[in-house]
């Protein structure tokens, strides 16, 4: 072969292999905001990450908090968080809006008491501590169990705090009790020997938003629509491989795999539509939130929502 030949050759060779990272880089990008464990995890381990036709830049996150500061200013285009997280940032003017939604089982979230606690009751917790995060489940669910229990509220003490702090809050015995969801129950019942003294049922929503940044549905549509079919199937799919799901998503975030077994288990999450029902359940829920303090005002649920975006049946 003469070196004009050769050239030649080696020229080709390296446009054909530079061509999937070109097309690659010419796909459109969605920024997703990631919680651990979160999206990520379900998107990767249900296989529903593979043959996208965009591009996703995965973010990670500790918190629901700094996941909606971003989202607010536009740092990342797409994120989940609960329900109340993603309502309180809303009320405060942020430019996003929910355009999917995840229900779980209420139980994912509880108020725990370390296994040698003499706490047996909501009655018992007068006089105490308890951690519970400001402005979100948390909060919300000790206000709502004192109320079912005809306790006041200043019989007390809610300490806000997030669940890094508030784990270590609660090992340490600085705080009688944590109003906490999963996996953290998860980790703390199987882990540390706490209990469960109560849930969430009866109480709280338990809704997990997908939500965006207003002008990501104008630049954004298909890619988010095609975003929550693959959300909805990958839900579909956990629900029915949980040992699968907790192996996998074990091996990406380091949370043993019987945790998470065991939060997936009780969580049995599913994307569901915002329809009306559930406008009204949440509407109900935020006017409760201010009587609890959790919000400082109102909140006008419906317009926090773009049900634009249909999901098919199952």
């Amino acid at each position: 072969m003469t070196l004009a030949l050769r050239r030649r050759a080696l020229f080709g060779a390296a446009t054909l292999l530079a061509a999937p990272a070109i097309a690659r880089g010419e796909l459109p990008i969605l920024r997703i905001g990631n919680q651990k464990g979160g999206l990520r995890s379900l998107i990767d381990v249900s296989g529903e990450g593979r043959d996208l036709p965009y591009r996703i830049e995965w973010s990670e996150f500790p918190a629901a908090a700094p996941l909606l500061e971003a989202l607010n200013a536009g740092a990342i285009d797409l994120g989940s968080q609960g329900d109340l997280a993603f309502l309180s940032v809303y009320a405060n003017g942020a430019p996003i809006r929910a355009i999917g939604a995840t229900r779980h089982n209420p139980a994912s979230q509880a108020i725990l008491v370390r296994g040698d606690s003499p706490i047996r009751t909501i009655a018992d917790l007068r006089g105490r501590k308890v951690v519970g995060n400001r402005g979100g489940w948390g909060q919300y669910l000790v206000r709502a169990a004192l109320k079912r229990d005809n306790i006041a509220p200043g019989e007390v003490t809610i300490v806000p705090l997030g669940p890094a702090d508030g784990s270590l809050a609660f090992r340490s015995g600085a705080v009688d009790a944590w109003a906490i969801w999963e996996p953290y129950i998860s980790i703390e019942v199987e882990g540390f020997g706490a209990r469960v003294l109560a849930d969430g049922t009866g109480l709280t929503p338990t809704v997990n938003f997908i939500s965006v940044n207003e002008k990501v549905i104008r630049e954004k549509r298909p890619l988010l629509q095609d975003f929550l079919r693959r959300n909805q199937r990958g839900w579909n799919w956990a629900r029915g491989n949980i040992p699968a799901f907790a192996r996998s998503t074990s091996e990406l975030t380091r949370i043993p795999e019987p945790m998470l077994r065991r939060a997936y288990e009780v969580q049995q999450s599913r994307a569901v539509p915002i329809d009306a029902a559930l406008v009204a359940e949440l509407q109900q829920a935020s006017d409760q939130a201010v009587e609890f303090g959790v919000f400082s005002r109102p909140i006008r649920v419906a317009e926090a929502f773009d049900t634009s975006f249909a999901l098919p049946e199952g």
